[in-house]
């Protein structure tokens, strides 16, 4: 594989392009990871302010009515619902794997079958993830060249 790194002079022309023989999951990660990069979540972690790059964070949790993003070391409580973050994060490689999770598909490790037809996913910190029954086949359709949220 070749990098090419090329200089513009006007800022709002810069952009990456990727060639590639074949879409693959890792030509989306990548994808996803460049556009994730300088978009950013404010939230608060251990009383303080925190600013979480997106492509820091694992995935979003609902619990009790608030809404946290984990990172590898950090959580952060996250104003606004989960389906928000999922509206505003699809096109980011954020995607619904429960009606409680919302995980960032460029951290998925691997995904396996899981007990009552479910699936886990497990994280790039080793972190495991359910994935429901009703989520799954939307997981199925992006992983294999679908849209996310394209049902």
């Amino acid at each position: 594989m070749k990098t090419v790194i090329r200089t513009t002079a006007d800022k709002s022309d810069e952009k990456v392009t990727i060639d590639c023989c074949e879409v693959t999951q890792e030509i989306i990660n990548l994808r996803d990871h460049a556009e994730s990069i300088g978009s950013s979540i404010s939230g608060i972690s251990d009383g303080k302010s925190v600013v979480l790059p997106l492509s820091d964070i694992l995935y979003f949790e609902a619990v009790d009515e608030k809404v946290f993003a984990y990172t590898e070391n950090d959580v952060a409580d996250v104003r606004g619902r989960l389906y928000e973050y999922e509206d505003r994060l699809a096109e980011k490689g954020f995607v619904r794997i429960s009606k409680s999770v919302l995980v960032h598909l460029s951290k998925v490790r691997s995904i396996s079958p899981s007990p009552g037809r479910k699936f886990e996913a497990e994280l790039c910190n080793g972190e495991r993830v359910i994935i429901s029954r009703q989520y799954a086949a939307n997981i199925k359709k992006v992983l294999f060249g679908g849209k996310i949220n394209e049902l």
